[in-house]
This record gives structure tokens, C-alpha cells and sequence, in this order.
């Protein structure tokens, strides 16, 4: 057990977190530990889920007594003791109480692809909420796993959230009920301006990039408000383009989640329909993309997994999707 591991279970702890992975066999009904339990085994603990990392802080060797609730949202009181060579960690949900003897404490880290993640929960605009979506969760994987498990590109990407015309500010990928606030997120940072305004010369995009300059010296909701306006207008197209592009890139070495050939079989079936019309939307003139919605590799019991194509058509000078859904079954 590492320093690093401990300040990540204390982070948990102190966000009211704790989501042990306990196998259905190992509880009643009641929510105690069964017998069963009194074995030792490796029980992961959720740290950070979402669609580009699975990873989990894992009690290795460990007993447990007592009782666990798992939908359980209230406060948590907590405390780590050693005894005959073993730590134990006391969990109290209000009343009950959880204890956990283990040998060690270790990170486990799954990443996954995902520039082609496709969520549509919010209308209107639904590339740049994806895109929204999409650094969101790459910097969450930043913050809380650090740049070990982020690429160079990765790096740069993640800067974007301290960019409000891009950020939920503008763009929110999830009903605002959802999201979670980070500090000041109409302040720019000067390391997003720069990677915009980097892209924007790449894409030899001279309106934009005075904007952009502009907005450097006068970083106001308003002027935030109106680069976000510019970001879905036909003639800044490229540099949108260019963000879902360099996402790409950034993550094609990370694997696709895989669920069985079972679910595999019904995956490509699904694909090969989306690709069909993909196709003939193709022959047509039309572009369309193609998205996933999958669920983490821990939810076997519901295995909900959908594609997307996302069709991109104009309206008065604005780029606009239609979203058609294709579930694999």
C-alpha cells in the first residue's frame, strides 16, 4: 500500500464515497455479510468510472464482518487501525457498520477509447456537447489519476474545461441538475486560449483566431458567449473538425470496452446496419458518424449497448446533427 493509495481511499472517504464491488453470493438480504465473506478475497472498491477509465482501489486478501449498504448516500464515518499485520478499516453507514481486514490496498486502472462516445441527453448542437462530454471526462481522468495515464495529446485536450465557450457553460452535455460545478468555469485559462488559438492557425482560421486574441484580453460571459455561437457556424467548421480529430488520435491506442462474444456477435450486427445507411447517406452527399453509448464492463447484468449515427446538415449557416439510434439486440 502506497502513499498514493491511501490519498486516494481518503479522498473517497471524505466525498462520502464508498462503492465496494461486493459479489450478490456474499451479502443477504439484509445487506450483512454473509458467512461466505469470512474468506479472504480481493474486493474492489469503485475510485473514478466513466467512458475512458474503469479504475478502482482493490482490498487485497481481505475479510469483512458487519453490514454493507451499497445505494447507501448519507454521511460515512471512517477509521484505519493495523492489527497483527493486518489494516482495518471501519465503515459507518448511520447505524451499521462495515469492517474490513486486509492485506494491502492497490490501484487498478482499465482506459478505454473514447473520441467515438456518443451521449443524447441534451438536443441541439449534439457534436459540441459530445465534445464537451468528451474532455470532461478526460479531465476527470487528469485530475484524479494525474498524466501517467493520459497521452501528450491527452494533456494539451484536457486544458479545454477552463475554455467556457466549450465547457458546460456553453455546451453542457448533461440536464444541469447533473452537472457537477467545478470552480469558476466562466474564467478561462490561459493554457486553453493558447491550444485554441494553436488550432485555429492550423486551420488558417483568421476571424477566429482575432477572436480568440480578443477574448484573451477580455475574458467577459459575453465574449464567451459569442465564440461559442462562432463554434457552431458553418464557416469555423474546421477547427471543430479538428478537436474530434485530434481526440481521435490522442486515444486510438485505448482499447474498446469488450463484453463477450455473445454481446460482440450483437455489436457487429448492429454496426454493419449503421454502416449500410452510413453508406448510403455517403452516396448521397451526406456525412454521418458513427457513435457508441456502452455500459462499464462491472454492469453484466444490464448490458445496454447502443450506436449512433450522427447525420450533419446545415441550417442558415449552421451546423446541425439528426440523430439515428441502432441498438444491438
Amino acid at each position: 500500500m502506497t502513499e498514493e493509495t491511501l490519498e486516494k481511499l481518503a479522498q473517497l472517504l471524505e466525498q462520502d464515497q464508498f462503492e465496494l464491488l461486493i459479489p450478490e453470493k456474499m451479502r443477504t438480504e439484509s445487506g450483512r455479510i454473509s458467512d461466505k465473506a469470512s474468506a479472504s478475497m480481493d474486493i474492489p472498491l469503485v475510485y473514478l468510472m466513466n467512458d475512458a477509465v474503469e479504475s478502482f482501489l482493490v482490498f487485497r486478501n481481505v475479510r469483512m464482518t458487519g453490514e454493507y449498504h451499497s445505494d447507501y448516500q448519507g454521511e460515512l464515518q471512517a477509521s484505519m487501525t493495523r492489527q497483527d499485520g493486518r489494516f482495518v478499516l471501519v465503515i459507518k453507514q448511520d447505524d451499521t457498520v462495515l469492517t474490513l481486514f486486509f492485506e494491502d490496498l492497490e490501484l487498478e486502472v482499465h482506459l478505454y477509447e473514447y473520441a467515438y462516445t456518443g451521449h443524447f441527453w441534451v438536443k441541439d448542437y449534439e457534436y459540441l456537447r459530445q465534445l464537451e462530454y468528451r474532455l470532461a471526462i478526460l479531465r476527470d481522468k487528469y485530475d484524479y489519476l494525474g498524466e501517467a495515464y493520459c497521452t501528450e495529446e491527452e494533456i494539451k485536450l484536457a486544458a479545454l474545461v477552463e475554455f467556457p465557450p466549450l465547457n458546460y457553460c456553453c455546451y453542457p452535455a448533461v440536464p444541469e441538475k447533473y452537472i457537477v460545478p467545478r470552480e469558476n468555469p466562466w474564467i478561462p485559462s490561459e493554457k486553453a486560449i493558447v491550444y485554441m488559438k494553436e488550432l485555429a492557425a492550423e486551420c488558417e482560421d483568421t476571424s477566429l483566431l482575432k477572436m480568440l486574441e480578443f477574448y484573451r484580453k477580455h475574458p467577459a460571459k459575453f465574449w464567451a458567449k459569442r465564440l461559442a455561437v462562432m463554434l457552431h457556424q458553418t464557416k469555423h467548421s474546421r477547427i471543430v473538425d479538428l478537436l474530434s480529430e485530434r481526440l481521435q488520435q490522442a486515444t486510438a491506442d485505448y482499447p474498446r470496452r469488450f463484453f463477450g462474444d455473445d454481446v460482440e456477435r450483437k455489436y457487429q450486427q448492429a454496426l454493419e446496419r449503421a454502416k449500410q445507411r452510413q453508406r448510403e447517406l455517403k452516396s448521397q452527399g451526406i456525412r454521418a458518424d458513427l457513435l457508441r453509448e456502452e455500459p462499464f464492463t462491472i454492469a453484466r447484468d444490464s448490458l445496454n449497448y447502443k450506436l449512433y449515427l450522427m447525420i450533419w446538415k446545415e441550417q442558415k449557416g449552421n451546423r446541425v446533427t439528426e440523430i439515428e439510434e441502432y441498438i444491438c439486440e
